[in-house]
């Protein structure tokens, strides 16, 4: 888990998800311009929209992706805290956070598992 990219964290929580049951899930990918620029491309004011989105049943988690010691930005935050209020449960995911995204993944049924990539 050490040294994930965030490419590699992403696939690993998608797979989980899948592996526990969440019948949806979302995850937009950037698109490359010119130049070698990333965006993601969105209407309305959606900057900062959360890189994750799992449903399941009656539960909805709302996470945001980071590794390293990157830190979400203000809009990030104000979309986390909007989904909140909504009842979702909403957090900032690192790759150290992995027993507990494990943990909310399998509904507690599982604490540390092996990661498929």
């Amino acid at each position: 888990m050490k040294g994930w990219s965030e490419k590699e964290f992403t696939k690993a929580v998608l797979n989980e998800a899948t592996r526990f049951g969440w019948s949806l899930s979302y995850h937009p990918l950037p698109a490359t311009v010119a130049k070698g620029k990333i965006i993601t491309p969105y209407q309305g004011n959606g900057k900062g929209f959360p890189d994750l989105i799992l449903l399941k049943s009656t539960c909805g988690i709302v996470a945001e992706l980071k590794v390293g010691n990157n830190k979400p930005t203000p809009e990030q935050q104000k979309w986390l805290e909007a989904f909140r209020a909504l009842g979702f449960i909403a957090e900032v995911w690192y790759p150290r956070d992995w027993d507990r995204i494990v943990s909310l993944l399998s509904g507690g049924r599982a604490s540390s598992l092996a990661v498929r990539i």
